[in-house]
């Protein structure tokens, strides 16, 4: 089964939850910088999308206000972004990177320096596992 993506407004909140960890959504609507406000509600109804997405879970209950804190780490969040933006272009890193290439968002000297660097971390660990 395919992982469940994440609007941007989703991706927002769960940055926030990894800030600050465990969090009402008062305290995640009052976390955003004053020109990304929005109403209370809204949190709401994200955290609770985020919650059915397995992304956040209810850890406790003090009087009316539901804590939640993250249910995955950045990693997997990164993992699921960069799967859904190969899939943008067929699952090919190529055409990814060429497309990087061509809109100068990426250089050769990035991609220069990202080889040595996976070169080196190879050469660390032996040539196991290639």
């Amino acid at each position: 089964m395919r992982a469940k993506r994440f609007s941007k407004a989703e991706t927002r909140i769960l940055v926030q939850f990894w800030r600050l960890g465990t969090s009402s959504v008062r305290e995640i609507l009052d976390s955003l910088p004053e020109d990304e406000r929005v109403a209370y509600t809204t949190v709401q109804t994200l955290v609770y999308r985020l919650e059915h997405k397995g992304a956040l879970r209810r850890v406790k209950k003090i009087g009316n206000a539901q804590l939640f804190e993250a249910a995955i780490d950045q990693g997997e969040l990164r993992r699921r972004v960069v799967s859904d933006l190969l899939d943008l272009f067929g699952g090919s890193p190529r055409m990814l990177v060429s497309n990087l290439l061509e809109s100068g968002t990426i250089t050769l000297r990035d991609l220069k320096a990202l080889q040595a660097a996976t070169a080196a971390r190879k050469g660390g660990r032996g040539r196991g596992g290639q």
